[in-house]
């Protein structure tokens, strides 16, 4: 028995998506452009628009033990929370009674100060407390981590279009990846018009965001290629009108059941989890929107050779061959 609202889904849709192309194709445009602007301006290392955590910008970083009592995360947050120290992430490690302390070094004030201030405050509250290890981690090391951040997102987007090229041909590889431009760029964008701090939890949800986008398109594309196949007479934006209405329930049910879970872990999760489950919201929506209304346009405004779309690369031999 499906799930009763489905049934309140229509079996087939003939909405028009390749019409209003070049209306969303100018907000896109637009949105891509302030996105840059919020996100690069100001031009600061290592940051620039982003307001980094302390994984990008340097702090000190603490080890401690509650032993013979377990590490009480959300206390020590808290604690930490008070002293005004910026973006503060506490994780358990080991074992219960161990943790990590990662902080910023406030503004103007001296790095050691601050540590003893902290140190003591810990000792005072959450007595006995061992002290394992302590280290600073400079901007210079911080710095290369969030280029090597950047970095790995661009090395995913590259392989993703050297994926879509092999799979069904370098125009539909451009429309793909013009798509994951869009959407990586827009939720860069999100962090840096809200202030949400970005830090290694966020790169991670940017890769996943291009994971998803790219899963979406695929499906998009797919059924796009087979359809060229079947009408080889139909025009081309018919085509891909056909073509999206034909995924778009899956599209919808697939998007809706990954909001459901996120809005609980945005509510719920507590503020460690909140800049990323915002973001992956964020991303869901325009993953979904930039298959509809990028990636899909995108192939009628390069154009698509009629017997393209039945090449294939033949991995054994490395030549590209036509199906039957």
């Amino acid at each position: 028995m499906r799930w009763p609202l489905i049934k309140y889904l229509p079996d087939k849709t003939n909405l028009k998506f390749v019409g209003p192309a070049r209306i969303f194709a100018v907000i896109s445009a637009v949105a891509v452009i302030a996105s840059l602007f919020f996100a690069v301006y100001p031009a600061k290392p290592p940051c620039g628009g982003l307001n980094c955590g302390v994984d990008f910008k340097g702090g000190t970083v603490l080890e401690i033990s509650t032993a013979p009592r377990p590490a009480d995360l959300g206390a020590l947050r808290e604690a930490l929370g008070r002293q005004g120290l910026g973006d503060v992430q506490v994780q358990g490690i080991d074992n219960e009674s161990g943790a990590l302390l990662r902080f910023e070094t406030p503004a103007g004030q001296d790095a050691n100060q601050v540590v003893a201030r902290v140190r003591a405050d810990l000792e005072r509250q959450f007595a006995p407390v061992a002290f394992k290890r302590q280290e600073v981690v400079g901007p210079k090391v911080s710095g290369e981590l969030f280029t090597n951040g950047v970095l790995a997102l661009l090395v995913a987007i590259g392989l993703m279009m050297v994926y879509i090229w092999f799979r069904f041909g370098l125009t539909f590889g451009i429309g793909a990846v013009v798509a994951l431009f869009h959407d990586v760029i827009l939720t860069f964008g999100l962090f840096a018009i809200f202030k949400l701090e970005f830090t290694l939890v966020g790169v991670a949800s940017i890769l996943t965001i291009i994971g998803y986008s790219m899963n979406d398109t695929v499906v998009v594309l797919d059924r796009i290629r087979e359809n060229l196949r079947k009408y080889k007479r139909m025009p081309l934006g018919e085509l891909i009108d056909l073509s999206i209405n034909e995924t778009l329930s899956r599209t919808l049910i697939t998007g809706v059941t990954g909001l459901m879970a996120l809005t609980g872990l945005a509510v719920l999760g507590g503020e460690a989890l909140f800049a990323f489950s915002v973001s992956m919201i964020f991303g869901i929506l325009i993953g979904t929107y930039s298959s509809i209304f990028v990636a899909a346009p995108v192939l009628l405004l390069l154009g698509v050779r009629r017997g393209e779309e039945a090449e294939a690369i033949d991995l054994t031999k490395g030549t590209r061959v036509q199906r039957p």
